[in-house]
């Protein structure tokens, strides 16, 4: 069975960046590059609350981000990742925007995703939150999806 991936909001907002400073070219580069050559290996998942923040955007590049996540199942959240997401929040180790960081590790938990591929390295693949987040979630009585980045892939690290 492939793994699942969970594609957060940082990687087609990479992958179709306006910004041209150095970091985020890096980035977009190592985003297309992960899409092409590890996307078809995985089961791919996001949802509609990436959706809503990928809508914030310009039309046409909101568009473009959009259109890179048609083949991907999408997930709702639902009352039980709202709560998860409030948890998450309470516990301070999510920022308190409901529909962000904490509502995608929420999502993602609950359907027992195996990986989140994030660009997101303060809030979400963040090293220092790693136990925590596991700690919280096993009370829980939840998985807890790893919480990568492409250069995790791209670096060879699996």
């Amino acid at each position: 069975m492939q793994k699942r991936i969970y594609i957060e909001t940082t990687i087609p907002s990479s992958y179709y960046t306006l910004r041209t400073d150095e970091e985020s070219l890096i980035r977009q580069k190592l985003t297309r590059q992960w899409w092409d050559e590890y996307a078809n290996l995985f089961t791919l998942t996001s949802s509609t609350a990436v959706i809503d923040e990928l809508v914030e955007g310009s039309r046409q590049v909101t568009l473009d981000r959009l259109a890179l996540l048609d083949s991907v199942e999408m997930f709702n959240p639902t009352v039980e990742s709202v709560q998860i997401s409030q948890i998450y929040i309470e516990k301070l180790i999510m920022p308190q925007k409901p529909g962000g960081d904490a509502l995608h590790l929420a999502i993602a938990s609950f359907h027992q995703i195996d990986v989140i591929l994030t660009w997101n390295c303060m809030h979400l693949a963040n090293p220092n939150k790693f136990d925590f987040i596991a700690r919280i979630n096993t009370e829980l009585g939840l998985t807890t999806p790893e919480l990568k980045t492409p250069l995790d892939y791209l670096g060879g690290i699996t």
